[in-house]
C-alpha cells in the first residue's frame, strides 16, 4: 500500500506542482473559443436612396443530434421541418447522424421563427446570429446589382465589384464555455467589435430603370429576339441613369436562374454595331475637312471594296445625295465614299478617341473593351464595312458613350454608375465626377446633331422614335449579327442610340436587340422602345420641350 500510495502522491505531486501550468493552460484552451461576430453589410441603393439591396437580421438554426433520443426523432423532424420551410426527409436525415455533435439545418432564417423553435422544446437546439441579404425590387436592374452567396461575398455586379467596401469587417469574441457548448458566466471575455460595411449608391434612377426594363422585356418577347438591352445616360455627366437587359436577372431566386441571366449584358455583350456607328465615320470626315453635311455625293446602290461588293440596304438608281441625306437615309454606299476621303488611319483614329477599343472606366462591373483591330491589318473590304460599322464590334455602354459625346459637344465623360457612398461616420461622399476628354468640336458636334435631327424626320429611318413636341436627334442601326457558337454570320442586331432635346441635350437612350425574329431593322424595332423609354425619362425628369422648331436644312441634292 505504501509503495501504491507513494506512485499517486508522486503523479499528484507531478500534475499538481510541477506540470500544473501545462494542466491549466489545456483546460483554459478546451473552454475558450473564437467566434466570429459578422459585421452588416451595406445597402445598394439607387440614386434617391431607394433600397435596391438591404441586408436584415437572421439566424443560423444548427442541432445536436447526439442528444435527440430516437423516440423523439421523428416529432422533432417534423416540427423543425415546419417551421424551417425544409422537406421532412432531409431534416430527418440530419438528426440520424448521431455521430455527429453539429449538423446546420438552415441559413437566414426570420428570428422570430428561430424564437419559436427554441421555446418548442426542441432538444440540442442552438441558433446563431448572422444577416441574410434581400432585393425588394426583385429583378429590378438584378444583373448589375448581382447577388451574395451562402459564405457572404458578392457573386457577381456591384456586389462582387465592391464586395469589400459593402461587406466591411466581422469582429471576433473569445470566450469561456461547458461540454454542452453554453457560456460559462462570469467568465472573461475578449471583443473586437465588427465594422459594418458601407453604403454604395448607384446613379441609377429606379423608376426610370423600371421603365426601361419593361419596355425592352416586350420588345424581345414581342420580335422574339434572344435579349435585349437599353441604356440611359446624362448628357453632362455621363451617369448611368438606367441600364435594362431583358430578360433580366430576378435576385430573390438566382440560384433558379440560367447562368446567361448573371451577365449584365449591357456592359459584356460585344457585338457589331452597324449604322450607329455611321456617326463616327461622319464625325472623321467633318473633322478632316473633306466634307460637310451639304457635299453631294453622286451615289450608286452598291460599291466595290477590294473582292466584295457593298450594297445599300434597298435597291435604288444611282442618285445625287447630300451628306446630310445619306446619314438620314443610312446609306452604306455614301459611308463608304466620305470613309475614303478619310483613310483608315484617321477613321481608326476617331475610332479610338471615341473610346471603342479600350475597357470603360467609371466603375460598371464586367464592362468589356469590344474589339477594334488596328487599321494597318484591315482587309480591303473591311476597311470599306467598318465605316458603316461591320468589321468592328463594341458594347452598349460603349455606343452609348459615342452620343454622349455628341451631345455634349464633342467632350467624351468617362460613364459612372456610382454616385457615392457613405464614410465610416454614415456621410455621403459623392463620387468624383468622370474624366473629361475633348473628342471633336464643338462645330463638328453640332452638325451631327442637326443631321441625326433629320434622320428621325419623316426622310430618315428612325421616324417611329420621333417624340411629338420634342426635338430628338438619333441614328438606326442594322447589322449582321456574328455567332460565336455557330462561327458565322447568323441573324441581326436591331438598334437606335439617340438624344433629347436636340437642341438643348439632357438625356441619351440606346436600345439594342440581338437576334429578333420577327423583323430586324433597328428603325422597325428598336426606335419605338427608344421613343418609350425617352418619353418616360424626360416626363420623369421634368424636362419641358424647348419650344424651338429644326432650323430649314438642305436635305437633298437638288434643293
Amino acid at each position: 500500500m505504501t509503495f501504491v500510495l507513494s506512485i499517486f502522491a508522486g503523479r499528484l505531486i507531478q500534475m499538481q506542482g510541477l506540470d500544473s501550468k501545462v494542466y491549466a493552460a489545456a483546460a483554459v484552451d478546451q473552454r475558450q473559443h473564437t467566434e466570429d461576430i459578422p459585421a452588416k453589410r451595406g445597402s445598394i441603393t439607387d440614386v434617391n436612396g431607394n433600397e435596391l439591396a438591404l441586408t436584415v437580421e437572421a439566424r443560423e438554426v444548427a442541432i445536436d443530434p447526439s442528444k435527440v433520443v430516437p423516440a423523439v426523432r421523428a416529432k422533432m423532424a417534423t416540427i423543425l421541418a415546419r417551421q424551417l420551410g425544409k422537406p421532412e426527409q432531409e431534416i430527418a436525415a440530419k438528426l440520424a447522424r448521431t455521430s455527429s455533435r453539429y449538423q446546420l439545418l438552415a441559413r437566414d432564417v426570420d428570428p422570430v421563427v428561430a424564437t419559436r423553435l427554441l421555446q418548442a422544446g426542441v432538444p440540442a437546439l442552438s441558433t446563431k446570429k448572422t444577416y441574410r441579404r434581400l432585393y425588394p425590387a426583385g429583378d429590378l436592374a438584378g444583373s448589375l446589382i448581382g447577388f451574395v452567396g451562402d459564405e457572404g461575398d458578392g457573386l457577381g455586379g456591384m456586389e462582387q465589384a465592391r464586395n469589400s467596401l459593402l461587406a466591411g469587417r466581422d469582429g471576433k469574441q473569445r470566450v469561456e464555455t461547458g461540454r454542452d457548448g453554453q457560456r460559462i458566466p462570469m467568465t472573461s471575455s475578449q471583443r473586437t467589435a465588427p465594422v459594418n460595411g458601407q453604403d454604395v449608391r448607384l446613379t441609377i434612377d429606379r423608376d426610370i430603370q423600371w421603365a426601361a426594363q419593361k419596355s425592352i422585356t416586350e420588345q424581345v418577347r414581342e420580335s422574339g429576339a434572344d435579349s435585349g438591352t437599353v441604356i440611359v445616360m446624362d448628357v453632362q455627366t455621363a451617369q448611368i441613369i438606367a441600364m435594362a437587359n431583358g430578360p433580366e436577372l430576378d435576385l430573390n431566386n438566382w440560384r433558379k436562374a440560367p447562368e446567361s441571366h448573371y451577365v449584365n449584358k449591357a456592359a459584356s455583350d460585344v457585338f457589331e454595331p452597324g449604322s450607329t456607328n455611321k456617326v463616327i465615320t461622319a464625325a472623321a470626315a467633318m473633322e478632316a475637312g473633306a466634307v460637310n453635311p451639304d457635299t453631294v455625293f453622286q451615289v450608286p446602290d452598291n460599291i466595290r471594296c477590294a473582292d466584295r461588293v457593298l450594297r445599300d440596304a434597298h435597291a435604288h438608281k444611282p442618285e445625287s445625295m447630300t451628306f446630310r441625306q445619306a446619314v438620314a437615309q443610312s446609306s452604306n454606299v455614301a459611308t463608304i465614299m466620305a470613309a475614303r476621303k478619310v483613310g483608315s488611319e484617321r477613321l481608326y483614329g476617331m475610332l479610338k478617341a471615341f473610346g471603342f477599343g479600350t475597357t470603360p472606366g467609371g466603375g460598371v462591373p464586367s464592362a468589356e473593351a469590344g474589339l477594334l483591330p488596328d487599321y494597318k491589318s484591315w482587309s480591303g473590304s473591311q476597311a470599306c464595312t467598318v465605316a458603316y460599322g461591320q468589321g468592328v464590334s463594341v458594347t452598349a455602354l460603349q455606343m452609348a458613350s459615342v452620343y454622349q459625346t455628341i451631345a455634349n459637344g464633342g467632350v467624351k465623360v468617362e460613364p459612372q454608375i456610382v454616385a457615392g457612398i457613405t464614410d465610416t461616420s454614415g456621410k455621403f461622399v459623392p463620387a468624383a465626377p468622370g474624366k473629361q476628354t475633348k473628342v471633336v468640336s464643338t462645330t463638328t458636334a453640332k452638325e451631327i446633331t442637326t443631321m441625326l435631327e433629320s434622320a428621325v424626320s419623316a426622310d430618315g429611318t428612325g421616324e417611329l422614335a420621333a417624340i411629338p413636341g420634342y426635338r430628338v436627334a438619333g441614328k438606326t442601326g442594322t447589322a449582321n449579327r456574328y455567332d460565336s457558337e455557330l462561327g458565322r454570320y447568323e441573324g441581326y442586331t436591331a438598334s437606335f442610340a439617340g438624344f433629347a432635346p436636340a437642341d438643348q441635350p439632357r438625356i441619351v437612350v440606346l436600345s439594342v436587340l440581338q437576334n429578333p425574329k420577327n423583323g430586324h431593322f433597328g428603325g422597325q424595332l428598336a426606335a419605338p422602345v427608344f421613343k418609350d423609354v425617352m418619353t418616360f425619362a424626360i416626363k420623369s425628369k421634368k424636362i419641358p420641350p424647348t419650344g424651338s422648331a429644326a432650323p430649314p436644312v438642305r436635305m437633298r441634292a437638288g434643293q
